[in-house]
């Protein structure tokens, strides 16, 4: 259920997958937090993917690689698993290009994100979060569909890897790139626009400390699976690192920083506050990391804030804690 990859996206790569995001995907804005950038002493941008027209980054991913399949396999209808975030990117571009969506989803997914999918079009089915690849897999056996997997698929790491491309063009002079971390393939993506630019640029991965798998990867040196994963930013919780997307990252990536969830929530309490943004927990992470004083700067810093899909009850607690 995954695709080979052949070699990390280039600049070309990449520069055709921005072109074909024109009109479907926001270039989103680098956004000053000049509060943080007082309190550590640099510039601290935040790169606003919750402005995407899904309220996250996936669907950069999701559009790339829908449209980059044999026309014959996309009709058949698009099928993925996830969370939240990549299945209403998938629904979303499912409904674009007039095929079917069908979205694994596990049964404690947020609301908000059901409803996400739900109202771009797509199929929900339900299951235990661990059984999703295993329900996934069986329908992709028994309907036909096309299966494009959250992170670990080729063309959704170079269409994420458009969040770095418009970065490194947009602010020249960043010295450190913070991303929040799930299975990697946004990190992943990010990793190759760096290769493929800025070589000199550090990036760091940023993961609760309830779902430390990129850590975990780099104290054995592969993809190492997790007992469980457990956090409040629920777009974060794979078990393991993506191995397409690690055999980027462990070239390019300088650190794993994790956070715990206390640290994630007044992330998201303090870009309400002093910025008068929706970020959800899994956006916010990155911010929690600087907040925290968990990496250092020493030169101008973006952090990834990913998405804004949160409900409103959780958001509501989360800021008024």
């Amino acid at each position: 259920m995954s695709v080979p990859l052949a070699a990390p996206p280039d600049l070309a790569a990449l520069r055709s997958a921005a072109a074909a995001l024109a009109g479907v995907a926001e270039r989103t804005p680098l956004l000053p937090l000049p509060a943080l950038a007082g309190r550590l002493g640099v510039p601290v941008l935040l790169k606003a993917e919750f402005r995407q027209p899904i309220g996250a980054f996936k669907v950069r991913g999701a559009w790339t690689a829908a449209t980059r399949l044999p026309e014959a396999a996309r009709a058949r209808g698009l099928l993925t698993h996830s969370s939240g975030n990549h299945g209403q990117a998938i629904a979303f571009a499912a409904r674009r290009l007039g095929v079917r969506a069908v979205v694994v989803m596990p049964d404690d997914s947020p609301r908000v994100k059901v409803e996400g999918v739900r109202r771009h079009g797509g199929e929900v089915v339900f299951c235990a979060r661990a059984e999703r690849a295993r329900v996934a897999a069986e329908l992709e056996r028994r309907e036909g569909l096309a299966f494009i997997p959250p992170y670990e698929h080729p063309d959704v790491i170079l269409g994420q890897g458009t969040v770095g491309l418009e970065i490194l063009d947009d602010c020249p002079e960043v010295a450190l790139l913070l991303v929040p971390t799930g299975g990697g393939g946004l990190l992943a993506g990010v990793s190759a626009a760096v290769r493929a630019t800025r070589a000199a640029v550090r990036v760091v991965g940023v993961e609760p400390a309830g779902a430390a798998k990129l850590s975990a990867a780099f104290a054995t040196g592969a993809p190492a699976t997790l007992a469980r994963a457990e956090s409040l930013a629920d777009g974060l919780l794979p078990l393991a690192i993506g191995t397409l997307p690690w055999a980027i990252i462990r070239e390019v990536v300088s650190d794993a920083v994790t956070v715990p969830d206390a640290e994630i929530a007044e992330a998201v309490r303090w870009l309400h506050a002093e910025a008068g943004l929706r970020v959800e927990p899994s956006g916010a992470i990155a911010v929690a990391a600087l907040l925290a004083g968990r990496v250092r700067a020493d030169g101008p810093v973006v952090a990834v804030a990913t998405g804004g899909n949160v409900d409103d009850d959780v958001f509501d607690r989360l800021v008024h804690a």
